[in-house]
């Protein structure tokens, strides 16, 4: 472990790169954007979306979630950070998939395109028993993996046409995941019961939800080469996460954040996660498969290729050193066989019975 530590610190990518990039952003990428936040009415996923409202032309942001009250406040600041700007709120629980489809039905009846779809929604409890959807899921690993899933299983179509616009200004088609990508390289699933019906605990869950985006990210890679997909880990950052728990729960993370913070190199303010997002969700080393070819710098990918399209994202915005636990696993089937649970998921919860 602390091997890892060592190259973290010395690979970092230093603040004034990541704002010296985020500022040519208005002149890089071309009028127009299509931005999707999932869970972006708080937390890293706000952040994000208001650096990318004030570094980008005239884009169309969604924030999808649950308050609308946060979204009566975002849209008037989004507005004026950038008066040619436009934001559309969908309020949606989406840790049930319908309301997914729900959801991405309203944007495509809107969009012809979508450049940049950036999932943060998520659920913390430190309960240990399985709290089940309507749909047959337990609802946080629905809201870290699943959900995840449906949303890029939807939007395949008009990721696919941005990434395939002529103009190197428009062709920005990235999907980004911010969850825990180092759990995600080395964590082992259960295969046996990768929904976790027999075996659910906090610990399985995390290592479940980590493990099935970063694999499944992969096998996207290879299906979608046009697009390009990130699992970023985020770092410890004072978001309101334990909002679940209560007022005084999220009070104290965010305290014990802010006094930690010069301590400890993975503790970040949700002003440089979110820069740091930004950077991830637009760097073009971070390139997808079929562009990546000729690109600088080009990064590693999760499968250890080199602009492969699919890349594990570490808190300082670099690449995590390489797994011998994922190419193990990887060896065994992880790709196929995480993939292939998925469409299962999708086709019990969507076919006549509606539940996994």
């Amino acid at each position: 472990m602390a091997s890892w530590r060592v190259v973290l610190l010395i690979n970092t990518v230093a603040l004034t790169e990541i704002r010296a990039h985020n500022s040519t952003l208005s002149k890089a990428l071309g009028p127009g954007l299509v931005a999707i936040f999932v869970g972006g009415t708080s937390g890293i996923g706000l952040s994000t979306a208001r650096d990318f409202v004030r570094s980008t032309q005239s884009p169309h942001i969604y924030l999808i979630g649950r308050d609308s009250a946060a979204a009566e406040r975002i849209i008037p600041e989004f507005t004026s950070l950038n008066p040619n700007s436009k934001t559309t709120f969908i309020k949606s629980d989406v840790s049930l998939l319908k309301n997914v489809d729900e959801a991405c039905r309203a944007i495509k009846a809107k969009e012809d395109k979508v450049n940049l779809l950036f999932m943060t929604a998520g659920y913390f409890t430190m309960n240990g028993a399985r709290t089940d959807t309507g749909e047959g899921l337990d609802r946080k690993l629905a809201l870290h993996y699943y959900s995840r899933m449906r949303f890029i299983h939807n939007l395949q179509p008009l990721l696919e046409a941005a990434g395939k616009n002529q103009d190197p200004k428009m062709n920005l088609s990235r999907v980004v995941s911010v969850l825990d990508s180092g759990m995600g390289r080395s964590g082992v699933p259960n295969f046996a019961d990768l929904a976790l019906k027999q075996n659910f605990g906090l610990k399985a869950c995390a290592v479940h939800g980590c493990t099935m985006n970063s694999y499944a990210f992969e096998h996207l890679a290879a299906q979608m080469p046009y697009t390009s997909f990130i699992h970023a880990s985020p770092g410890m950052v004072a978001t309101n996460v334990g909002r679940d728990m209560g007022p005084i729960a999220n009070a104290v993370f965010g305290v014990v954040n802010k006094l930690t913070r010069p301590l400890i190199p993975m503790n970040k303010s949700i002003e440089e996660s979110g820069e740091r997002h930004l950077f991830a969700s637009t760097a073009p080393q971070f390139a997808p498969r079929n562009n990546a070819q000729g690109v600088q710098g080009v990064a590693r990918g999760n499968d250890e290729a080199e602009g492969s399209g699919s890349y594990a994202v570490d808190y300082n915005s670099n690449i995590w050193p390489e797994s011998q636990n994922a190419r193990q696993l990887r060896k065994e089937g992880a790709v196929d066989k995480i993939w292939k649970h998925t469409e299962e998921v999708f086709g019990k919860i969507f076919g006549p019975d509606g539940k996994y």
